[in-house]
C-alpha cells in the first residue's frame, strides 16, 4: 500500500478512533473510523476499515480510498487501497472542536451553521448573549441551555483547540495540553514544544517532534537531540523496567528515533548533548551506565540501607528458647493449628532477623506464617494487638502494608489487623517532580515490626522510599512470590534481593490448600514447575478450560460472563484478564463488549464520554494513577455511582462520583484520564489482587506476551473459580517460555560487591 492518495470514486475522510487489531510484522490493521466526509457509497457514521498501514495513529484524520466488501463474519468493511493523512484547516478544526463531545447537542451540521453564522468568535459571542443561539435553527430551549453551559465550562480554550488540532493533535490531547499550560499554552508550543513529552500524558516524542518541526526547530538542534535522548531513557525505564541503560545502547536507540529517511543522527552527534544532559543533572552516568538521577540515587540509597540492616546476621533477642516455645504453643492453641517444622523455622527466622524475606507460591501458608509471626512477636515483646488499648496518637507496634489497596485489604482480612498501601503508610501526597512523602529518615515510621506483602510489585523508587523511612531497630519482613511478574516500574527488587544472598530467605514450598481440593492451586504449581497438567480439559468444581480461537474468543468470554451474571455474581466479582490491550480479544474490545452485557448505556440514562469510553452509573472502573488527595491509588477498582450535569453543580462543571471500596470520590470530566473501564483488565494491572471469578483468555495471537510468569500471575488471581478460554498450544507455549525480560539493574551487584572484593583480598 502507498501512503499517497490517488484519485478514486470511493473515499472516506475521518478520524481513527480505535485500532481494533494490528499485526506489527506486516502492518495489517483493522481500524474504527469516525466518518467526517465520504462518497455516496458510505452512509455510516462509523466504519471498520482494513488494510496494510506502515504507520497509523488514533485521534488523527486520514483520507482512505478503496471499496466496501462484505465479510462473512464481521460484516461490511472498507478495504483500503490508498491513504493519506489530513490536517484540518482552521475552519475545519473549529468545527471539529464544536462538534466534539464537549458540547452536547452540537453535531457537525450544527457546528458548521454556528461557524458560518457567527465566525470563529462564536463562543465569545454566545457567552456575551446566549439568546444569539436562537438564530441556529433546529435547537430547542433545553439544547441551547446545554450548549451555553458547555461553552461556559470550556471558555478560553477555543483558540488553543483550533491551533492544536491544525497541528495534528486529536481533541482529547488538545484538551490535555490546554489544561497543562492554560494561558501559557501558546508560549510553550512555540518556544519549548518538547516539554509536552514530559508534561502531558499521551504525547510521545513523535507528536512533539512533529510540532517542533512545524515551529522551525532543526533536525540537528541540540534541544531536539537532548529531548530524544531523555525520551529514550524515560521509555526504557518506565516501559522496559530498566533502572539504567548502557551508554552505547542509549545512543543507538536515540539515533534510531531521531533519524529519518533523508537524515541520519549518528552516535557521534549525540555525544555532546548527552554530556550536556549529565552536566545539567538531568542524567547520571556511572561506568558507562546512564541513569535518571532519581533512579541512580534510589538504587544507591537502597543498597546502603540494606547493607546497614544486614550487617549483623542475627539480632540479639531478649527472649529465651523456652519463651519462644511457650509463645508458639499458646499461638497454636489460640489459632487451633499445629505448625509444621519448616513453618516453625520460618517463624523463628523472622523473629530473630532484622530483615527477612518470606516467599512461596499460592497455598503454601504464607498468610498462616505471617499471622503466627505477628501473634508471637506481640507475646515475646509483651504488647497488645488490641487497638482499643492504645491512645489516639499512640503508635501501634505492628505495621502491615502492601503496594495496592486490594492487597492491603486481603492482609487486613487474613490478620485481623489494620493494613494500608505503602503510599498511604508513607504519607504520599504528590506525583512526578512533586513527589512528597511525609515519612523519611528525618521523620521515620513508628513501630516495632513491619510486614510488607506482594513485594514483587515494589519498584526501585518505592523500595528506596520505604526503607529510608525504617527506623533503627525496626524488624522487617518482606513477603512475596518471585514467580509472579516483576514490578511495572523500574527494577526487580525482590528477585535481586533474593539472588544477592545478602538477606535471609525462607521459602515455603509445601502446598496445603492443594490438600483441601483446590485445582486452581494444583494448576498454578504445575505452571510454576513448567508442566502442562494432562487434566487441563477436565471440569472441576473450581476450574474449567474452554477451547476457542482468536476469532471466537470474545463471543465465548461474553457467554461465560453472562452465565456467571445470571447465577447472581455481580460484575465486581467477575474479572476478565487479558495480556494485551489491542486486538479482537484485547482489553479494549472485551471491555466494550462486557459493558454492553453488564451495563449497557441506555438512551435516557446519564452518561459521560471521554475518548473512546462512555461511562454511566454502575460501570466498573480502574484507577490508573495515584491520587493521594483522594487516597485512591493506581490499581484500585471501583464503580461509577452517579453523574451530575454542569447545571446541577456549584462550579458549573460536570461531576462523576466514583466509589472505591465504599469510599466516594468526585471527579470532574477532565479527571477521567485517571480511569478506564475494568470489566477486563491487563494481567499486570491485576497484580496484588484476588477475585472470586477470573476469566483468562490465552491465545497464540498474544504470542509476544505469553510467558510462564504471566500465565502464573493470571491463574493465581482466581480465588474461587478460574475459567481459561483459549488454545491449548498457547498455554503450552506460555508454560515452556520461562524467559524473563532482561532488566538493567545493578542492585544485586552492588549488594555483593564488598563481599566479592573481600574474597579477592583473601586469595
Amino acid at each position: 500500500m502507498t501512503n499517497v492518495s490517488m484519485a478514486g470514486e470511493s473515499y472516506i475522510s475521518g478520524t481513527v478512533i480505535h485500532i481494533i487489531f494490528r499485526n506489527e510484522e506486516n502492518g495489517y490493521t483493522v481500524l474504527l473510523v469516525k466518518v467526517q466526509e465520504a462518497s455516496e457509497d458510505c452512509q455510516e457514521k462509523k466504519v471498520t476499515a482494513v488494510g496494510h498501514f506502515p504507520v497509523i495513529e488514533t485521534d488523527e484524520r486520514y483520507r482512505f480510498e478503496g471499496q466496501f466488501k462484505e465479510h462473512p463474519r464481521f460484516g461490511r468493511q472498507y478495504h483500503v487501497q490508498t491513504f493519506q493523512k489530513e490536517l484540518p484547516t482552521e475552519r475545519e478544526a473549529f468545527i471539529q472542536y464544536l462538534a466534539s463531545d464537549r458540547f452536547p447537542g452540537i453535531g457537525e451540521k450544527t457546528a458548521e451553521k454556528m461557524v458560518d453564522t457567527f465566525g470563529e468568535n462564536v463562543i465569545t459571542i454566545i457567552l456575551d448573549n446566549k439568546e444569539k443561539l436562537q438564530k441556529i435553527k433546529g435547537l430547542n430551549e433545553k439544547t441551547r441551555q446545554k450548549i451555553y453551559e458547555a461553552m461556559l465550562e470550556n471558555q478560553g480554550m477555543e483558540r488553543a483547540m483550533t491551533m492544536l488540532t491544525q497541528y495534528g493533535f486529536g481533541m482529547d490531547l488538545a484538551v490535555k495540553i490546554y489544561h497543562a499550560y492554560r494561558e501559557t499554552t501558546f508560549d510553550v508550543i512555540q518556544e519549548t514544544p518538547y516539554k509536552l513529552v514530559w508534561d502531558v500524558e499521551g504525547i510521545g516524542f513523535v507528536k512533539a517532534d512533529r510540532l517542533g518541526r512545524s515551529m522551525g526547530i532543526g533536525r540537528d538542534d541540540p534541544e531536539r537531540l537532548k529531548a530524544g535522548l531523555l525520551y529514550v531513557l524515560y521509555e526504557k525505564t518506565m516501559q522496559g523496567g530498566h533502572v539504567y541503560v548502557p551508554h552505547e545502547y542509549l545512543l543507538e536507540e536515540a539515533g534510531a528515533l531521531l533519524s529519518g529517511e533523508d537524515f541520519q543522527v549518528g552516535t557521534d552527534m549525540l555525544q555532546p548533548p548527552l554530556l550536556h544532559l549529565i552536566e545539567e543533572d538531568q542524567m547520571v552516568e556511572e561506568e558507562q551506565r546512564v541513569y535518571l538521577p532519581s533512579l541512580y540515587f534510589a538504587e544507591k540509597g537502597f543498597v546502603t540501607k540494606i547493607k546497614h540492616m544486614t550487617a549483623v546476621e542475627e539480632m540479639d533477642v531478649s527472649y529465651s528458647e523456652a519463651d519462644f516455645l511457650k509463645a508458639l504453643g499458646e499461638t497454636e492453641e489460640e489459632f487451633n493449628i499445629e505448625y509444621a517444622e519448616h513453618q516453625k523455622e520460618a517463624i523463628r527466622q523472622a523473629l530473630s532477623s532484622q530483615l527477612m524475606i518470606l516467599t512461596g507460591g499460592p497455598g503454601t501458608g504464607k498468610t498462616t506464617v505471617i499471622r503466627a509471626i505477628v501473634q508471637m512477636f506481640s507475646k515475646l515483646h509483651e504488647f497488645s494487638l488490641d487497638r482499643t488499648q492504645y491512645k489516639k496518637d499512640e503508635p501501634f507496634p505492628v505495621l502491615l502494608a502492601a503496594p495496592t489497596g486490594r492487597a492491603a485489604k486481603r492482609m487486613k482480612e487474613s490478620t485481623g489487623l489494620e493494613a494500608s498501601t505503602i503510599h498511604k503508610l508513607l504519607g504520599y501526597s504528590g506525583e512526578g517532580e512533586e513527589d512528597v512523602f511525609e515519612k523519611d529518615e528525618d521523620e521515620p515510621l513508628e513501630g516495632k515490626l513491619l510486614v510488607v506483602d506482594e513485594v514483587s510489585m515494589v519498584d526501585m523508587w518505592l523500595a528506596n522510599q520505604l526503607f529510608r523511612s525504617i527506623p533503627e531497630g525496626m524488624q522487617v519482613i518482606l513477603v512475596g512470590d518471585e514467580d509472579q511478574l516483576p514490578s511495572v516500574g523500574p527494577g526487580q527488587v525482590l528477585t535481586d534481593l533474593m539472588d544477592s544472598g545478602t538477606v535471609p530467605v525462607t521459602a515455603l514450598s509445601v502446598v496445603y490448600r492443594q490438600a483441601e481440593g483446590s485445582s486452581i492451586i494444583q494448576l498454578a504449581h504445575s505452571i510454576k514447575q513448567g508442566t502442562l497438567p494432562p487434566d487441563l480439559p477436565a471440569a472441576y468444581e473450581d476450574r474449567r478450560f474452554f477451547p476457542c480461537s482468536r476469532d471466537n474468543a470474545a463471543d465465548l468470554i461474553e457467554q461465560v460472563c453472562a452465565g456467571a451474571f445470571k447465577k447472581g455474581y455481580p460484575p465486581m466479582d467477575i474479572q476478565v484478564l487479558a495480556p494485551m490491550y489491542k486486538g479482537p480479544a484485547g482489553v479494549h474490545e472485551l471491555n466494550r463488549r462486557l459493558q454492553q452485557l453488564f451495563n449497557p448505556p441506555e438512551s435516557k440514562s446519564r452518561k459521560v464520554t471521554f475518548g473512546d469510553a462512555v461511562y454511566s452509573k454502575g460501570d466498573v472502573i480502574l484507577q490508573l494513577v495515584n491520587n493521594p488527595e483522594e487516597q485512591v491509588y493506581n490499581g484500585d477498582r471501583g464503580m461509577v455511582e452517579a453523574i451530575f450535569e454542569a447545571k446541577e453543580t456549584v462550579d458549573n462543571q460536570m461531576q462523576i462520583v466514583l466509589s472505591f471500596e465504599g469510599k466516594e470520590v468526585t471527579y470532574s470530566r477532565q479527571d477521567l484520564n485517571q480511569i478506564m473501564l475494568a470489566y477486563c483488565s491487563s494481567i499486570h494491572k491485576a497484580q496484588g489482587s484476588e477475585f472470586p471469578i477470573v476469566v483468562a483468555p490465552v491465545l497464540m495471537s498474544y504470542r509476544r506476551m505469553l510467558k510462564r510468569n504471566l500465565l502464573y500471575t493470571a491463574v493465581t488471581r482466581a480465588r474461587d473459580y478460574l475459567i481459561i478460554a483459549g488454545e491449548e498450544r498457547a498455554i503450552r507455549f506460555a508454560i515452556e517460555n520461562d524467559s524473563k525480560d532482561e532488566r538493567y539493574t545493578m542492585l544485586k551487584e552492588k549488594l555483593t560487591e564488598n563481599e566479592e572484593s573481600e574474597e579477592g583480598e583473601d586469595t
